[in-house]
C-alpha cells in the first residue's frame, strides 16, 4: 500500500475543532480477489488511523473479495473464519475499531455484509445489506432484514452499505433509534456522482447524523469507481473528502449543535 496521503481537518488558525472522536476511512483500488492484499491494506490503514487517534476505520463494500469479481459465492466466507479473526486481532492490537465489507457465507446463503470489530477485538455488529443494487447483486446475495446498532467511542453507531444510504427511511429509522454515527462501506461507480456530491451530505444534515462513506477508486472489470469517499458531519458539512486516488481520510467529528440539528423526524406530518 505504501504511504497513503492522510488528510485531517482542522479549525481556523490551525487549531483542531472541538471534537468527541475521530473517524477514518480507507479508499483504495480493489484487491481484485487477492485476500492477502485486502487484509494487509486493511491492517496498514488501521495502524495509520490508530496512530492518528481514530476511533474507527471504515473500508469499502465487499473489500475482502472485491466488489466486481467473478465467482463471489465461491469466495464468500463465514463471519467466523480466519480472515475475520485476523481483522479482529488487528483491531485489538491497535485498540481501534474496524468496519469492513465482505461477502458472507451463511449455510447456503450469501450476503453482502459488513462486520465491525471493536477496539478489544470483539464483534460489535454484523450487518447484511438491505437494499441490494441492480440485477447482479440481486442474483448473488440475499437481502438483509435488520439494522445493526452498537456503541462506538461514546456514541451510538450503525452500519449501512452503499445503496442503503440513499434511502431516507433507513437513515431516519436509525436516527429515530438515537444513532449518531453511520459507517457506510460502498462501491459507488460512474456515473452516480450525485451520491458523493449531494446525497450523503444531505442525508447527514436531514437526519442529524455523521456518515463515513468509504468508496473504491480506479477500475475493476467494467466498473469505474468514482472515489470521492467522504465523512459528512451532522449538519451536512463535508469534514473530509478524497479525490480519485487511494487515500486514508481522518476527520475530527465536532459535537453537534442542538440548535442546528434537523427536527424533521418529530415535525413530519404523515399524510395518508
Amino acid at each position: 500500500m505504501g504511504a497513503p496521503p492522510i488528510r485531517e481537518t482542522i479549525g481556523a488558525g490551525g487549531c483542531p475543532r472541538l471534537q468527541h472522536m475521530k473517524l477514518a476511512l480507507w479508499q483504495g483500488n480493489s484487491p481484485a480477489a487477492n485476500l492477502e492484499i485486502a487484509l494487509t491494506q486493511a491492517e496498514q490503514a488501521l495502524t495509520a488511523a490508530a496512530t492518528m487517534g481514530a476511533a474507527a476505520l471504515v473500508l469499502p463494500e465487499i473489500w475482502l473479495q472485491g466488489y466486481n469479481q467473478p465467482d463471489i459465492p465461491a469466495r464468500a466466507i463465514p463471519l467466523d473464519s480466519p480472515p475475520m479473526h485476523r481483522l479482529a486481532q488487528a483491531a485489538k492490537r491497535t485498540r481501534t475499531a474496524i468496519a469492513v465489507g465482505y461477502a458472507e457465507r451463511d449455510g447456503d446463503s450469501v450476503y453482502n455484509a459488513a462486520a465491525c470489530f471493536g477496539p478489544d477485538g470483539a464483534l460489535l455488529a454484523n450487518y447484511r445489506k438491505i437494499q441490494l443494487y441492480g440485477c447482479r447483486e440481486r442474483s448473488l446475495y440475499r437481502p438483509g432484514c435488520a439494522y445493526a446498532t452498537f456503541p462506538l467511542a461514546g456514541e451510538k453507531a450503525a452500519l449501512l452499505i452503499c445503496y442503503d444510504i440513499e434511502f431516507a427511511p433507513h437513515v431516519k429509522a436509525l436516527a429515530d433509534r438515537s444513532v449518531t454515527t453511520i459507517l457506510a462501506p460502498t462501491a459507488n461507480m460512474a456515473p452516480f456522482t450525485h451520491v458523493i456530491r449531494h446525497t450523503v451530505p444531505a442525508m447527514a444534515a436531514n437526519h442529524g447524523v455523521t456518515i463515513a462513506y468509504a468508496n473504491y477508486c480506479g477500475q475493476e472489470g467494467d466498473l469505474e469507481y468514482l472515489g470521492g469517499s467522504l465523512i459528512a458531519g451532522p449538519h451536512g458539512e463535508v469534514l473530509a473528502q478524497a479525490g480519485d486516488t487511494p487515500a486514508l481520510l481522518i476527520a475530527e467529528i465536532p459535537k453537534a449543535d442542538p440548535a442546528r440539528l434537523s427536527t424533521q423526524s418529530t415535525d413530519l406530518r404523515d399524510i395518508k
